[in-house]
């Protein structure tokens, strides 16, 4: 199997999504939802209804559609934007309380949850997330979401051995699903790792890196590997990823490093450093240093030092 960047970062985030709740209505109903802590998502599982983020127009949401929020904003969803909201903290709470019901629930159907990221390594995936995605019914990956909705209902309301972990593994392909959908439409914008996955032209190079960072690319090799020349793939590759090529290597080592650091305590700095391509300890310390601000081994104890302290707090 060929290497596969997506799936490596999104790893290295620790993406897990969790479907957290839902609610059915019927007649006029609003709810208001605060500024979500995590990022979070919600489908429209029957009917329809309006989405307004504060400080924006509502949006329509049919059967099927799919919103991803990761901007800190508070947002209500509605079956008419003019009908006052209750307070969805109000509406779902007591202990143990996912669902809910407004009127006699006829009429709408909504399931909703969050993104979990890991609050370090996590930050590489939700810095180039847009603040909004909206994935339509109508776009050509809506059977796919149609299947995934059903199954996540079904498996919600069931009381089948596994559903909760079938239910976990099912929102995690949502969660990619929307992904896949947002880097496949016109919408991804800007520059970044996310909009370089989207762009087939320098694939062929972030796939060669990614399955193999510790080796010395160089960039002819890069380039010859998405059939360019050296200038135009470096041209290319810097618009789309904002880096130049062998800085996003260096960035992507560092990641994986700063992993290790944190995960492997009995690994030392300088078998890090080979595991990432650098033979010198020194010259792999110099350039940790210049993308995480500190030292190997100050980033190592700093890490365990906030372990300690949480490991405390839970005692």
């Amino acid at each position: 199997m060929t290497a596969d960047p997506f799936s490596d970062i999104l790893k290295l985030a620790r993406a897990e999504t969790l479907v957290t709740g839902g609610f059915t209505a019927g007649g006029p109903w609003a709810i208001r939802f605060p500024v979500p802590k995590t990022i979070k998502f919600f489908a429209v599982v029957k009917g329809g209804c309006w989405v307004t983020l504060d400080g924006e127009a509502p949006i329509r949401f049919a059967t099927g559609d799919v919103g991803l929020l990761s901007a800190p904003r508070a947002f209500v969803l509605a079956s008419d934007p003019d009908v006052s909201p209750v307070d969805a903290m109000t509406l779902f709470s007591g202990v143990g309380r996912t669902t809910a019901q407004l009127g006699d629930g006829d009429d709408f159907a909504h399931v909703g949850g969050h993104v979990l990221l890991d609050p370090v390594s996590g930050r590489l995936l939700a810095d180039v997330l847009p603040p909004w995605i909206h994935v339509q019914a109508n776009l050509p990956a809506a059977t796919t979401f149609r299947w995934l909705l059903d199954r996540l209902v079904e498996e919600r309301t069931s009381d089948l051995p596994g559903a909760e972990l079938a239910s976990a593994q099912l929102a995690q392909l949502l969660f990619i699903q929307i992904l896949r959908a947002h880097l496949a439409g016109a919408h991804c914008a800007g520059s970044g790792w996310l909009r370089a996955l989207s762009d087939p032209r320098i694939a062929p190079a972030l796939r060669l890196m990614h399955e193999d960072p510790a080796r010395a690319w160089r960039l002819e090799d890069l380039a010859a590997a998405c059939a360019m020349s050296r200038t135009t793939f470096a041209d290319r590759f810097r618009t789309v990823a904002g880096v130049a090529p062998l800085a996003y290597l260096t960035q992507w080592r560092m990641r994986l490093a700063e992993q290790a650091l944190r995960d492997e305590a009995g690994k030392s700095v300088a078998l890090i450093a080979r595991s990432v391509g650098y033979t010198s300890e020194s010259a792999f310390s110099n350039a940790f240093k210049r993308v995480a601000g500190k030292s190997p081994k100050s980033y190592r104890d700093n890490n365990m030092h906030k372990r300690s302290l949480t490991q405390v707090k839970d005692i």
